[in-house]
């Protein structure tokens, strides 16, 4: 992830994703600040997200785990989920995909303002199953690139079909992934 953030330094638009993206980018009023938004702090909100679930800070260092924690609220809250859904608005493979990606930032807004409202009324249950759920959204970042690079692999779909499929499995799957285990969690 951060090799693919890095190829958009130094700003320019004609690079990468946004090569087939000209469209918006010259025609949609700060679709490019929105999206630089997104890649940059999107990389910052995964970094932040895997050090929350260390046992040893968890444990031995929660100063850490907290501070790291407002970290990833603010970023998400203020930057990656809104520009999420602003450029989710326009993203490829029509109706479908922009249905998903909108869904996707509603939910990972939502999750993790949840998560921020159940710790601060002291709520230690709720507050790991909503950032849970608001991780597992933003490993959506991964898993779509990882499903992409599968489904090109062994089905060589078109690009917009491709976008349609990816849309939904980058993150539907993460999110039953962690609902199972909160499943699982409660039966104990």
């Amino acid at each position: 992830m951060i090799k693919l953030t890095w190829q958009y330094i130094p700003l320019r638009n004609d690079i990468s994703f946004l090569q087939i993206k000209q469209s918006e980018v010259n025609e949609i009023p700060f679709y490019l600040y929105f999206f630089y938004v997104h890649v940059y702090s999107a990389i910052f909100v995964l970094l932040a997200g895997f050090t929350q679930f260390s046992n040893y800070i968890l444990e031995k260092k929660k100063s850490i785990h907290k501070n790291i924690g407002k970290f990833y609220v603010f970023i998400v809250l203020f930057l990656s989920a809104p520009s999420g859904l602003y450029i989710g608005v326009f993203a490829n493979g029509g109706f479908y995909s922009k249905v998903s990606f909108v869904t996707l930032s509603i939910l990972w807004f939502y999750f993790t303002f949840k998560g921020f409202t159940s710790i601060k009324n002291k709520n230690l249950k709720d507050h790991k199953a909503f950032m849970l759920r608001s991780f597992a959204l933003t490993f959506s970042a991964v898993t779509l690139r990882l499903w992409k690079v599968v489904f090109v692999y062994l089905f060589q779909p078109s690009p917009m079909d491709l976008y349609q499929i990816i849309a939904w499995i980058g993150w539907i799957p993460n999110l039953l992934i962690i609902e199972y285990y909160l499943y699982n969690q409660s039966k104990k």
